[in-house]
């Protein structure tokens, strides 16, 4: 189910790319390659917790996981950055397919994470599912948000964003982990701090909340990183 969400995700927004119209009819062209990409990491979510319940857990389980991830959380994320683009400049010819190499970076950084025996308990860069939801919910908030109507991000920071974020995906910066393994106040103040800005900036930002909690996910793992 993740993987055909990736898939449908990429085909709305490619298709949207040559036509310009949304092949589901939604006037928001944005609105179905973005809810898709988060419907995607529901599934990610719940396809361990249902392997273990099953008692199916297997290597070929882990395989397909990633193989879904870079589908989801790595292609169709740039094919929003590429919907982007065409839709807001017209002289770029095939340069606006330059955010593909998010794709292959998210490649890199899924084949690492398979064989790195460090990140059982945290992670060591960023993930794809991160990175893909801080890109639909970017887009979605710039497509939805009155207050942010007049927005329009330029091919260069376009440009800088996939860069930072291929860099994120494959770098060594330890990510501090979200799960919760008691409920108290000490060893949980960075999650329980998240948590609280998570809930503030959707109220205030709406989806577009998402993307800033992402960002201040990666400085507080940049700040406790330093402190260590």
């Amino acid at each position: 189910m993740n993987l055909l969400c990736g898939v449908v995700s990429v085909i709305l927004s490619l298709t949207s790319v040559a036509t310009g119209k949304d092949l589901l009819g939604a006037e928001n062209l944005y609105l179905y390659p973005a809810l898709l990409i988060f419907l995607g990491a529901v599934f990610d979510f719940f396809d361990g917790f249902a392997a273990r319940m099953l008692h199916v857990s297997s290597d070929i389980g882990k395989e397909l996981d990633s193989l879904a991830d870079l589908c989801t959380f790595g292609f169709a994320p740039a094919g929003m950055y590429i919907l982007y683009l065409s839709q807001n400049y017209a002289d770029l010819g095939l340069v606006v397919y330059f955010p593909i190499v998010l794709v292959v970076f998210s490649a890199l950084r899924l084949a690492k994470f398979n064989v790195d025996t460090r990140q059982t308990e945290s992670f060591i860069g960023l993930t794809t599912t991160a990175t893909a939801m801080f890109t639909a919910s970017l887009f979605l908030a710039l497509s939805t948000n009155d207050m942010l109507a007049d927005v329009k991000l330029g091919v260069w920071a376009i440009a800088i964003m996939v860069a930072i974020f291929s860099y994120l995906l494959v770098s060594e910066i330890p990510m501090f982990s979200l799960k919760v393994k008691s409920f108290g106040w000490k060893g949980n103040e960075l999650r329980v701090a998240l948590l609280a800005v998570a809930l503030i900036s959707l109220a205030v930002l709406g989806v577009g909340g998402i993307a800033f909690t992402i960002l201040l996910y990666v400085l507080f793992s940049l700040i406790k990183m330093v402190i260590k």
